[in-house]
């Protein structure tokens, strides 16, 4: 468009200025983007792996998660998501919803996935599309789904730090048990402190009993 009255003029100019601006802001995010993918796989995850888990979202899983071995099963993970359903049954209706509780940004990325999956031809869409078939209503259906994906993330960080594991015991060329990187601190001696140690037995008699 090429106006010429002054008001045309001014809003073309303030648009191009916006379109840059945006372009500009496009260019940081897949910069970003590209740096927490690196990041992701050099801890050696593959949660992207996962339909609808991008870079973001396994970046936030990890750096929220931490170390998925303090979650005894995948119901307190689901618990701790905010994924595990409520009864929120009245009557003879039997219903349950979303939870409020659990940490929220948790619950945020799991939702971003789920959506994701039902936009795309996925499990996921034609699991969604199961419940509704059952008589489940749209946010209900989410619900389920946002929990079988809360189970899946679950189960691929345990894959994950199993296979760290391994690797960290893996065996080296010549057969040799590879050492790890990290100190074996737990496998040396306890110090034992100066009054914790046996006292000396009594001395011996190095001089002669005179007459």
């Amino acid at each position: 468009m090429r106006p010429r009255d002054i008001a045309g003029k001014t809003r073309r100019r303030n648009a191009a200025e916006q379109l840059a601006e945006l372009v500009a802001v496009e260019s940081k995010i897949k910069k970003a983007t590209a740096e927490l993918k690196a990041i992701v796989l050099a801890r050696g995850s593959r949660v992207m792996g996962l339909h609808g888990v991008g870079p973001v979202v396994a970046a936030r899983v990890l750096a929220d998660v931490g170390d998925v071995a303090r979650f005894a099963d995948r119901n307190r993970f689901a618990s701790w998501t905010g994924t595990a359903p409520l009864d929120a049954s009245s009557g003879e209706q039997n219903r349950h919803r979303l939870s409020r509780a659990g940490n929220r940004r948790m619950d945020h990325m799991i939702h971003i996935a789920a959506i994701s999956q039902i936009r795309l031809d996925t499990d996921g869409r034609a699991y969604y599309r199961r419940k509704r078939v059952e008589g489940k209503k749209p946010l209900e259906a989410i619900r389920c789904l946002k929990r079988r994906i809360s189970d899946s993330i679950y189960r691929q960080l345990l894959g994950d730090l199993q296979l760290a594991a391994v690797e960290d015991v893996g065996t080296g060329q010549g057969g040799h048990c590879r050492a790890t990187q990290e100190s074996s601190a737990v496998d040396l001696p306890l110090l034992i402190d100066t009054s914790d140690r046996p006292l000396p037995g009594p001395a011996e008699k190095t001089l002669r009993r005179t007459g």
